[in-house]
């Protein structure tokens, strides 16, 4: 593909979409799926920023279909809530994308349910959210999930002995196992789907290096992260450049179910959207069935 932008993204009308995160790249996810005229739901855990993010989209969209959903990842009934509402007010669902995520907490922290938070949030509240929100999706128009990695997945590894840095915590070896597993559930869920009929694709997408509030939210304003957000932003494309992978993933009749992408430049850090090899260990499938079954017990949600 050749320079893929929002232009390229084919009309969206009489498609369903829920986006988690309201700022950032779930942002501009909402803003382009909306202007391409999907039914866009941007989901997040904090009204005042989900109606703020709804009404800014229908500002620059004039006519947009968004509305605003309340769902806390960091929360299984939350999670539950959500999906259970979202059942009530439609029939069914075509695109989920599986954004919003937490960063580098400098000290640890849990979930409502007791999970490290960012494995938590980024990954197991996905996990659940895609399972009960899966029998919208089976009656969807090619429905196809994306889930969010990050250019640090690289560097994870799943530690089953410590999955919730109980015994030891450092934020960005917890930060790069929450994004490599969420590589390996998107991989495992297209196995599954097709295995069992699903009809269901599952992508994985990443942003590069990108400029959202997630850094400077997570290791706080004066860490060294922090800062380099703040004071060197030329490191970072914006977040509207950021989101293209996922767009590309998530619209593009040729973006390949169980396929991985991301910017095409600079190791993958910056530009437009290309299929990429995933990491290697994102590729074990043993080590994905055996998450995949603890991720099962954690949560209580069930893909039947």
């Amino acid at each position: 593909m050749t320079k893929w932008t929002t232009s390229n993204i084919p009309s969206q009308h009489g498609v369903s979409v829920v986006v988690t995160g309201t700022g950032g790249l779930g942002y501009e996810d909402a803003l382009a799926l909306a202007r391409a005229g999907a039914d866009v739901v941007i989901a997040g855990r904090n009204p005042q920023k989900g109606v703020k993010a709804v009404a800014s989209i229908r500002q620059a969209v004039p006519g947009a279909m968004v509305r605003f959903g309340q769902v806390d990842l960091a929360d299984l009934a939350s999670i539950a809530g959500f999906a259970a509402k979202l059942a009530q007010e439609q029939d069914s669902l075509d695109l989920l994308i599986n954004n919003a995520g937490v960063m580098r907490p400098p000290v640890r922290r849990e979930t409502k349910d007791g999970f490290e938070l960012q494995f938590g949030t980024n990954y197991l509240g996905h996990f659940a959210l895609t399972a009960y929100l899966l029998p919208l999706l089976k009656k969807g128009l090619n429905p196809r999930v994306v889930t969010l990695s990050s250019v640090a997945a690289r560097g994870g590894a799943i530690d089953f002995d410590d999955l919730q840095a109980e015994r030891s915590y450092k934020p960005m070896q917890v930060y790069s196992q929450s994004k490599l597993a969420c590589i390996m559930f998107a991989f495992e869920m297209s196995r599954r789907s097709k295995a069992a009929g699903w009809g269901v694709e599952s992508l994985a997408a990443h942003p590069g290096l990108t400029r959202t509030d997630l850094i400077v939210n997570g290791s706080g304003r004066w860490s060294l992260p922090g800062m380099l957000r703040r004071f060197m932003p030329f490191l970072f494309q914006p977040a509207c450049q950021g989101a293209l992978p996922t767009l590309y993933a998530a619209t593009d009749p040729a973006a390949r179910d169980g396929a991985y992408y991301g910017p095409d430049r600079l190791g993958g850090t910056r530009g437009y959207p290309v299929k990429e090899t995933p990491p290697k260990q994102a590729l074990d499938t043993v080590a994905a069935a055996r998450l995949w079954d603890i991720s099962l017990a954690l949560t209580g949600a069930t893909f039947a």
